[in-house]
C-alpha cells in the first residue's frame, strides 16, 4: 500500500501542476491584460483562457492509441516535458503570440496528465484502496490551485507584481516531475500483462505489493486479456478443452490460463456475484498470500481451486466463461473452494486447469458492468455522458472566473477594514475557498471505498443544485451589499467543496475502471476529448452568457444540468467500488 501510494503521489504531481497553472492564470489575468494592453481585446482575452483547453483536446485525440501501444508511463513523461516547455516559453514570452503558444503547450501537458494520471493510478492500486488512491489527482490539483492563489495574493500586495515568476514555479516543479517519472515510476502492471510482458509485470507487482509471491494477482491480471508471451517461449498444453491454452509458463511452473470467449459482450450482461467457500482438509496448513508460510513451509503446499474471472472480451465482445484455477497438492494437505455459478452455466464453465497460483483470502467483487445491457459502446456512452454533464455543471467556468465573480459580488466590502483592493480581496477569498476544499477531498478519499462512488455522487449533486439556486436567488433579490457578498461567497464555497467530493474526481475514476485494458487508453481518450471540448465551450461562453443573461441565468442553467446529472447517475451509472477491473 505504501509503495502504491508513493507511485500515485508522484503521478499526481501532474495534476498539481494543472491546478497551479489554472489558478496562476486566473489570478494573473489582470496583470497580463495591463502588460499586453488587452483591455479592449476580449477575443485575445478569451483565447488565453481557452487555448490550453484546445491543446488538451488535440493531444488527447492522438494519445489514446499511443497509450495502449506504448504504455501509461511514457504519457506521463511526455506530459512533464510539455510542462517544462510551456514554463520556459511563458517566462520568456515577449508578445501575445508567444504567450498563446506557451498556453497551447501547457494544454498539451495538462491533457496528458488529466487523461492518464487517473488511469495509471487505477492500474497500480490494489482494488480495496483504488478509490482512495484514485482521488489523489483531485487532492493534488486542488492543493496546487490553493497554493497558487495564495502566492498570487501575496504578489498582488507588491507595488510591481511580476506574473512571470509565478510560472517560474511551474517550471521548477515540472523539472522535478520529469525526473521522478523517468527514474522512479514503473509501468502499470495491467498494461504489461496485456502485452505479454509477464516477467516485468511480476517484478512491478512485487515492488508495488512489497512481497515476493504475487502469483494470485498475476493470474487475475493475465486471465482474459488475450496475452501472448513476447519475451518467453509460448507453451501449449492440453487441459481437457480444445479452447484452453497456457500462453506463459515460468520456471516456477506458474501458468496463467486464458479461455477464448465468444457470444454476447461481457459489458452487456451483469456477472452474478461469485461466492466462494473455503474448506480445509488439514488444519496444519495456514499459509497463503495474506499469511506468509512459516519456516519449513512453502506456498506450494496449498491446494486451491481458485475461481478466475473469464475473458472479458478484450476486443469488445465475448460471453464471460468462468475458469477454475486448480493447484495440485504436493504436501499431503488439500484446500479447495467451491465456485457457485448461475444455473445453466455449469456444464459450460465447470472446467479445471492445473496451475500453481494463489489468491487473496478476500476476493474482489466481480467486474462491474452497466445494469442495462449493451456493449463497449454503451459503457463508452456512460463515460462520455458523465464527462459532458460534469463540464456543463459549470466547474471550469467557476474555477477560471472565481476572482471576477467574487469581485463583482462585492467581497471587497467584507474585507474593507483590511485595506485591501477589490482584486486582492477576491484573490484572498479565492485562496480561502480552495483551502476549504482540501478537508472535503480528504473526507471523499475516506468514503470512496466505503460508501462507494455512486453514493457520493447522489449525495453531493443535490447540494450543488442548492448552492447554484442560492446564487440565482442572491442575484435576483436585493439583500443589501453585505448580505449579497456573504451569500455569494457561501454559495461558491458550498459548490466548490461539494464538487470536489463527488462530481470532480468520480467521473474520471469510473472511466478508469469500466473499460477493458486493451481499449482503455482509447476509451479514456475519447472521454477526455469530450470533457475538454465541453470545457472549451463553458470557458468561452461564460463571459458571453454573463453579459446576455447575467450571473443568475448562468447559475440557473448550471443547476438544470446538475438536475439532469442526478437522474442520469441514478438510473444508468453502476457502482464500481471494489469491482475487478475488466482486463
Amino acid at each position: 500500500m505504501r509503495r502504491a501510494l508513493s507511485f500515485a503521489i508522484v503521478a499526481a504531481i501532474g495534476n498539481f501542476l494543472q491546478g497551479w497553472d489554472q489558478a496562476t492564470l486566473s489570478g494573473s489575468l489582470t496583470y497580463i491584460r495591463q502588460e499586453f494592453r488587452l483591455e479592449d481585446k476580449p477575443l485575445i482575452d478569451s483565447l488565453i483562457n481557452t487555448i490550453p483547453l484546445v491543446g488538451a483536446a488535440i493531444i488527447t485525440v492522438f494519445s489514446g492509441a499511443i497509450s495502449d501501444r506504448f504504455g501509461r508511463r511514457p504519457m506521463l513523461i511526455i506530459s512533464s516535458v510539455f510542462y517544462i516547455a510551456g514554463g520556459v516559453l511563458t517566462i520568456w514570452c515577449p508578445d501575445v503570440c508567444i504567450l498563446l503558444l506557451a498556453r497551447l503547450v501547457f494544454g498539451f501537458g495538462i491533457g496528458l496528465a488529466v487523461a492518464f494520471v487517473p488511469a495509471y493510478i487505477t492500474e497500480v492500486s490494489p482494488s480495496e484502496k483504488r478509490g482512495l488512491l484514485s482521488t489523489l489527482p483531485q487532492l493534488t490539483g486542488s492543493t496546487g490551485t490553493t497554493v497558487a492563489y495564495e502566492v498570487v495574493f501575496g504578489m498582488s500586495l507588491q507595488s510591481q507584481p511580476s506574473w512571470r515568476l509565478l510560472f517560474g514555479g511551474i517550471l521548477l516543479l515540472s523539472i522535478v516531475y520529469s525526473v521522478f517519472t523517468v527514474f522512479f515510476l514503473p509501468e502499470a502492471p495491467t498494461w504489461l500483462v496485456s502485452k505479454g510482458r509477464m516477467e516485468e509485470a511480476k517484478q512491478v507487482l512485487q515492488r508495488l505489493r512489497g512481497r515476493e509471491d504475487v502469483s494470485g494477482e498475476m493470474a487475475l491480471l493475465a486471465e482474459g486479456v488475450g496475452v501472448t508471451a513476447t519475451e518467453l517461449p509460448v507453451e501449449q498444453e492440453s487441459t481437457g478443452g480444445k479452447d484452453m491454452n497456457m500462453p506463459y509458463r515460468s520456471k516456477r511452473r506458474i501458468a496463467w490460463v486464458r479461455r477464448p470467449a465468444t457470444g454476447r459482450s461481457l459489458l452487456g450482461s451483469v456477472l452474478d456475484p461469485v461466492r466462494i467457500r473455503w474448506k480445509r482438509r488439514a488444519s496444519n496448513e495456514q499459509a497463503d498470500v495474506e499469511n506468509p508460510p512459516t519456516e519449513g513451509e512453502s506456498y506450494a503446499s496449498d491446494d486451491m481451486y481458485t475461481p478466475l474471472l473469464s475473458d472479458h472480451g478484450a476486443n469488445g465482445g465475448g460471453d464471460p466463461k468462468r475458469v477454475i484455477l486448480c493447484m495440485e497438492a504436493v504436501s499431503g494437505s488439500q484446500q479447495h473452494c467451491v465456485l457457485v455459478i448461475p444455473e445453466g452455466d455449469a456444464s459450460e464453465t465447470d472446467q479445471r486447469v492445473e496451475a500453481k497460483a494463489s489468491v487473496s483470502q478476500q476476493p474482489s467483487r466481480p467486474a462491474m458492468v452497466p445494469p442495462c445491457g449493451g456493449g463497449i459502446k454503451h459503457v463508452l456512452f456512460l463515460g462520455i455522458g458523465m464527462q459532458i454533464l460534469q463540464q456543463f455543471a459549470g466547474i471550469n467556468g467557476v474555477l477560471y472566473y472565481t476572482p471576477q465573480i467574487l469581485e463583482q459580488a462585492g467581497v471587497g466590502i467584507l474585507l474593507s477594514r483590511l485595506g485591501l483592493s477589490s482584486v486582492s480581496a477576491s484573490l484572498l477569498v479565492s485562496s480561502v475557498i480552495f483551502t476549504l476544499q482540501l478537508p472535503c477531498i480528504l473526507v471523499a478519499m475516506r468514503l470512496m471505498d466505503v460508501s462507494g462512488r455512486r453514493s457520493l455522487l447522489l449525495s453531493t449533486i443535490p447540494l450543488l443544485i442548492a448552492s447554484l439556486l442560492l446564487l440565482v436567488l442572491v442575484n435576483m433579490v436585493d439583500f443589501g451589499a453585505v448580505a449579497h457578498a456573504a451569500l455569494s461567497t457561501v454559495s461558491v464555497v458550498v459548490y466548490m467543496c461539494c464538487f470536489v467530493m463527488g462530481f470532480g474526481p468520480i467521473p474520471s475514476i469510473i472511466c478508469s475502471e469500466i473499460f477493458p485494458t486493451r481499449v482503455r487508453g482509447k476509451c479514456i481518450a475519447a472521454c477526455s476529448v469530450t470533457a475538454w471540448l465541453c470545457s472549451i465551450v463553458v470557458a468561452f461562453t461564460l463571459p458571453l452568457m454573463q453579459r446576455a443573461v447575467g450571473l443568475s441565468g448562468v447559475c440557473g442553467a448550471y443547476a438544470f444540468v446538475c438536475l439532469v446529472s442526478l437522474g442520469f447517475i441514478f438510473f444508468l451509472v453502476p457502482e464500481t467500488k471494489g469491482a475487478v477491473m475488466p482486463p
